[in-house]
């Protein structure tokens, strides 16, 4: 069945997105969910939410992300080509988000990554993701098999457990001066770092947070410090994004991460879930609080989430992530007090 125009023209215009039209597109794509997203349009009726009064994106309602675990978060009606499911400690409920077009979730990220870092061509990407293969599932292993797709180098793969594999791997592409990624989650690239000490100068060393109670929780800072002490790199690279979402985002080395054009993250008050500042109301000082993220690329679930991170916005819209707030479960993606 083909989509209806008006939603073609819509996800045309999400990743045309500007910061100039942000405000009127996520207001449009709010109108969007709240008409075809039942959950979410009950969500706000319970919260007496006039649509028509929703002209900023402050005003727009932030679902709580733990709806993922108990109901199915879906904009309008479609067969999901895929179901992406959270990471979790044994026994846990975990997330479930309805993918209705993987093609959209490539073009999120796909060109997200180019923006950050550039086309893929000559690099070899290096995936370090042992526990988040093994479930199966996962919209991590989902993108970072796509990289390694669209690298085509030959030494480009997942490298599980294989730490002799991958650590002369490593030192072949130095050898050859091979611009390189090695993309990991937490707790294995200390695991990594630890058993295979050595001089990087041509990779760049990428974590996704994760420690999955495998170790002693660490401060970002302190697990920075260790793999940087260890690979001999001068900064720790990091992403930022989650299964219920479609978007990313990157820091490349200071722990201050940057969206892309489609996606913004507030900041709401721990105490008042519906006092929500954006970076422009912000003057010289960054705001800490409670984490909500705008991303439009997720048109076909909930683009508005309320996170259970923590963290800090700064006037220019990037932000830190500073750990979980109180209460939320813990989860593979960030169980670190940052």
């Amino acid at each position: 069945m083909k989509q209806p125009v008006k939603n073609i023209e819509l996800e045309q215009a999400v990743f045309a997105a500007r910061q100039d039209n942000f405000n009127e597109l996520a207001v449009a794509v709010f109108n969007f969910q709240y008409q075809h997203n039942y959950i979410y349009g009950q969500y706000c009726n319970a919260l007496h939410i006039n649509p028509a009064s929703v002209r900023h994106i402050t005003h727009i309602p932030f679902l709580p992300i733990s709806f993922f675990k108990t109901h199915t978060v879906v904009t309008t009606n479609f067969n999901a080509e895929t179901i992406f499911e959270s990471s979790g400690t044994t026994g846990a409920v975990n997330s479930k988000h309805n993918v209705k077009s993987t093609e959209v979730y490539k073009k999120s990220f796909v060109k997200t990554f180019e923006h950050f870092y550039g086309g893929f061509q000559n690099k070899c990407i290096l995936g370090l993701l042992p526990s988040y293969l093994e479930r199966g599932h996962s919209s991590l292993v989902y993108m970072v098999e796509e990289f390694i797709q669209q690298s085509r180098h030959k030494h480009s793969g997942f490298y599980l457990y294989d730490f002799e594999k991958l650590h002369s791997t490593l030192l072949h592409n130095e050898i050859l001066k091979q611009s390189t990624l090695l993309i990991g989650v937490t707790y294995a690239l200390l695991d990594f770092a630890a058993q295979f000490p050595m001089q990087l100068r041509n990779t760049i060393v990428m974590e996704t947070g994760g420690m999955k109670g495998r170790r002693e929780e660490l401060t970002r800072q302190q697990v920075h410090e260790q793999l940087q002490k260890k690979l001999g790199v001068p900064l720790i690279h990091s992403e930022y994004g989650m299964t219920e979402l479609l978007s990313q985002a990157y820091s490349k080395g200071d722990g201050i991460f940057h969206c892309p054009a489609w996606m913004q993250v507030l900041i709401r008050e721990e105490d008042d879930p519906f006092a929500i500042a954006d970076s422009s109301l912000l003057t010289k000082k960054p705001k800490s609080g409670c984490v909500n993220v705008i991303d439009l690329a997720n048109l076909y679930s909930c683009s508005f989430i309320a996170t259970e991170d923590a963290g800090k916005l700064y006037p220019d819209g990037s932000f830190e992530v500073l750990g979980r707030t109180d209460n939320s479960d813990i989860r593979g993606c960030s169980l670190m007090i940052m």
